[in-house]
């Protein structure tokens, strides 16, 4: 099924899903948010890649702040960077020379840690990149700015049915109404 611009959801809500079904409801069914101090870091974290601009060294060019959505999977969201590795069994992309292997990276507020819903959000993003320019990606990072590190994350079948079995649950929430117990 595709949809329609007017009916795409926030692609972070796939995150808020994976957390918890009930907060990612309460969001999208009654609007309802309140910022602590957790939240109010990741803000400040992401205000630095929310300008968007582009850098470029001779293998690697790097976007930030790259709008994306998938009409597949009814989801819209920016991506905080992007990055292009020059690789000779890369994509074409359009207006850049060369191949290039594409790197979703998500930036995050914290210590480097397992957070599945995390892993979910980045591969949503990857997902729509791929819809977006007709390619594959097999990885992405999640940049942790309390230690200023990374994690790859793998872009493998199990993360993306998630992405699928979390963006029909939200789009099923958004129609029926019902917001779990």
């Amino acid at each position: 099924m595709k949809y329609a611009e007017d009916n795409l959801l926030p692609l972070s809500y796939l995150s808020q899903y994976y957390y918890c079904p009930r907060r990612a409801a309460l969001l999208l069914i009654e609007r309802l948010w309140s910022d602590n101090i957790h939240t109010m870091s990741g803000t400040i974290i992401h205000q630095r890649v929310d300008k968007a601009r582009q850098e470029k060294r001779s293998d690697l060019i790097r976007l930030t702040s790259l709008p994306v959505r998938s009409l597949e999977l009814g989801l819209f969201g920016v991506v905080d960077s992007v990055e292009f590795y020059a690789d000779q069994d890369g994509y074409k992309v359009e207006n850049l020379k060369g191949k290039w292997e594409v790197v979703p990276v998500e930036y995050k507020h914290g210590r480097v840690r397992d957070e599945l819903e995390y892993e979910v959000q980045l591969c949503g993003q990857a997902i729509c990149l791929e819809e977006m320019l007709g390619i594959t990606i097999h990885r992405g990072y999640i940049y942790y700015a309390g230690d200023r590190r990374r994690k790859e994350v793998q872009v493998a079948s199990k993360l993306r049915q998630l992405v699928e079995q979390g963006a029909r649950a939200l789009h099923e929430m958004l129609d029926t109404g019902n917001i779990p117990p």
